[in-house]
């Protein structure tokens, strides 16, 4: 059974990206990959809306509070997981402050990921 939940995944490293959206396209769901918030606005400005956006918090540039920010201000029904490898309990409250559904560490189980992408879109 298809659920069809679009994921974009907003990541730096180019191949966890492409990794985890062929691995979440296995399970039924259609990801995209972007390298960084400016491609993930271009997304949000294409007709391609995802429901729930995996976030890496670490990137070059705009990181991932701000593109948090500008994800919500885009639309506030996208939930937002972050994921990363250099988490902090600060920015994890400073993401649920901000309108954050969940806040994952990497390396992430990728049952527990689906788990957390399925509720998300339910909210």
């Amino acid at each position: 059974m298809m659920n069809s939940i679009k994921i974009m995944i907003v990541d730096d490293e180019t191949e966890f990206g492409s990794t985890l959206a062929e691995r979440l396209d296995l399970r039924g769901f259609t990801a995209k990959s972007v390298s960084c918030a400016e491609e993930a606005l271009a997304v949000l400005a294409s007709d391609w809306q995802p429901q729930v956006v995996l976030l890496d918090l670490m990137m070059p540039g705009i990181d991932g509070l701000a593109t948090l920010n500008l994800i919500k201000k885009h639309d506030p029904r996208i939930q937002v997981i972050i994921l990363t490898g250099h988490g902090s309990t600060e920015s994890g409250i400073i993401g649920m402050q901000c309108g954050l559904f969940d806040y994952l560490m990497k390396p992430i189980d990728i049952g527990e990921l689906v788990s957390k992408i399925n509720e998300a879109s339910k909210v």
